[in-house]
């Protein structure tokens, strides 16, 4: 067996292709990011207005990124990719038109960013979901830290160009450069003839209906809401991007006002914060050998408090560009332990909606942070701002550090198939509903309380493949029986739910179903709604839209 090593999935052509494009795709994002920050130093001197462009860079991914990731795991991801590069490409060749003849504002300038920071939403989950189709299983890993390093070599090389465009050329060529790169991106997609089965790309038997856009959004809110691990991976991400983005959105404002430099400055200071993440990168795995992902974790968010905090007194150009190399090698330990465990907490048929919802609070914390350390830097001042985050960041290191990243690790999430098909005496629906399933156990006194303990457990398992409506009933005619009992919107959903039960959740149900004491395993019963229950059925479904819209 030929053992794998970082450069294994190079060896796949579509993964080698694509990855270059993903490279591409971030080193003109990197050089319009930057030549838009710049910009608008020179249209506000507002340190608000200045950080705001990195809150609006990132928040449509907040916006966006789960029905994106529903589209991801329902359609064809090829042609959802190709859709949304060709809108990034018209909307960055009017606003690269309106640079060049000087038609720009400060609102304008937002706009654009969000326009195009609306493609990114629409294109990452998409994205990172193919990956896994382009590797072998074994060489998963690898690929993931090879999308790390092109992100971060795009942040080593974007910003020093643009620095170098602006200063040579004009504030208007970064902004045909990316131009120019998205065109690269749309010949790409065009070549990529990345064709799958329908399991592969939707995650669904091909006899069974695609999901419903609602239902799909509702299925990935659901199942993150019940992972344990992928809860885990957002609470640690929520906090350090919060606090940490002081740092990227003030950054224009620190070194053109507090150190003094121009485009080509700025422009080299991202460079090397990009370098450092990539140096960064080259060192992970022997640092993964010696230290947990809490602990790199946590290393990683120290290096980045010290760095910032560092910003409120620092007066030289030369060791803020060091200190900003800093930045960069603890800002990767951070971030390829998060991808990592997100990547962990989710199967196959959920994976563009989970990491869509990763995304989410990515970078709505990186945009809600962006904008706050603005607020608070024009309240008060830019080093006040970048102190205040740098003692928040500390003491958020010791109040995450108990909740374990890369928990999926140790789960098996690939379908079990465990679950025999439900016998039915008559055709029945895919769209009839709702459903509801009743599992009844015969418990001896003495396992009563294990029995209890036990079937809790259950209440996420089945949650987390979209049921609803969970509970366990004792029988008051007979002592020891118990109805577990969950409901599921229609017949495809709960066909779905066959599909879908994992290995973990089959380990969960033995050790429920060893409690059971009858001569036969416990008796599994289907019910679908009557017609009748049609109206009441659709107000249920209107009161989960209704939830969903409440809930973002």
């Amino acid at each position: 067996m030929t053992q794998s090593t970082a450069l294994s999935p190079f060896k796949h052509r579509t993964f080698a292709i694509l990855w270059l494009a993903s490279l591409v795709s971030t080193i003109g994002s990197w050089i319009h990011a930057v030549g838009a920050g710049w910009m608008m130093t020179s249209l506000s001197d507002s340190p608000f207005m200045v950080s705001l462009v990195q809150s609006i860079t990132t928040l449509p991914i907040f916006l966006f990124a789960l029905p994106a990731g529903a589209l991801g795991d329902i359609y064809n991801r090829r042609q959802l990719l190709l859709v949304t590069t060709l809108c990034m490409f018209l909307a960055a060749s009017v606003f690269a038109l309106m640079v060049w003849y000087e038609w720009v504002s400060a609102t304008s300038l937002l706009l654009f960013t969000f326009l195009l920071g609306a493609g990114m939403a629409f294109s990452a989950p998409a994205w990172q979901a193919v990956i896994p189709n382009m590797v072998p299983k074994s060489e998963l890993p690898q690929a993931v830290a090879l999308g790390g390093i092109s992100i971060n070599l795009s942040r080593a090389i974007g910003p020093a160009l643009a620095g170098m465009l602006i200063t040579t050329y004009g504030i208007a060529f970064p902004f045909i450069v990316n131009v120019l790169c998205i065109v690269f991106i749309v010949l790409v997609l065009k070549w990529w003839q990345y064709q799958t089965s329908q399991n592969q790309l939707t995650q669904n038997n091909a006899a069974l209906p695609k999901e419903r856009f609602f239902s799909a959004m509702r299925s990935g809110v659901s199942y993150a809401s019940h992972s344990a691990p992928l809860k885990a991976t957002m609470w640690h991400v929520l906090g350090f991007m919060f606090f940490a983005n002081a740092y990227w959105g003030l950054l224009p404002i620190i070194a053109k006002d507090l150190l003094g430099g121009d485009a080509a400055y700025y422009g080299f200071l991202m460079a090397l914060t990009g370098f450092g993440a990539v140096i960064g990168a080259l060192f992970l795995p022997k640092l993964k050998q010696r230290m947990s992902a809490n602990q790199l974790v946590a290393l990683g968010s120290f290096g980045t408090c010290l760095v910032t905090g560092f910003f409120a007194f620092a007066a030289s150009k030369l060791l803020a560009l060091m200190a900003g190399f800093v930045f960069g090698m603890s800002w990767i330990l951070v971030l390829a332990s998060v991808n990592v465990s997100a990547q962990q907490a989710l199967p196959d048929w959920i994976k563009a909606r989970g990491l869509a919802l990763f995304m989410m609070v990515f970078y709505g914390s990186m945009s809600l942070g962006s904008a706050l350390w603005g607020m608070v830097a024009d309240a008060t001042s830019i080093q006040t701002s970048v102190f205040i985050a740098a003692l928040g960041g500390m003491g958020f290191i010791f109040f995450s550090y108990r909740s374990r990243l890369q928990q999926g690790a140790d789960l098996d999430l690939t379908p079990s198939q465990h679950w025999p098909a439900p016998m039915v005496n008559t055709s029945v629906s895919h769209d009839v509903g709702p459903v509801i399933i009743q599992v009844a156990y015969l418990i001896k006194e003495e396992d009563r309380a294990g029995f209890l303990s036990s079937i809790y457990r259950m209440q996420a398992a089945r949650k987390r493949q979209g049921a609803y409506n969970w509970g366990v009933y004792e029988d008051v005619a007979q002592k020891g029986r118990f109805i577990e009992h969950f409901m599921e919107n229609s017949w495809a959903d709960h066909l779905r739910h066959h599909e879908r039960v994992s290995g973990e959740d089959k380990a969960v149900q033995e050790t429920v179903y060893a409690f059971h004491s009858g001569d036969k395993r416990p008796e599994v019963m289907h019910f679908i709604g009557h017609p009748s229950n049609a109206q009441a059925h659709q107000k249920t479904k209107q009161c989960h839209r209704a939830w969903y819209l409440k809930k973002f």
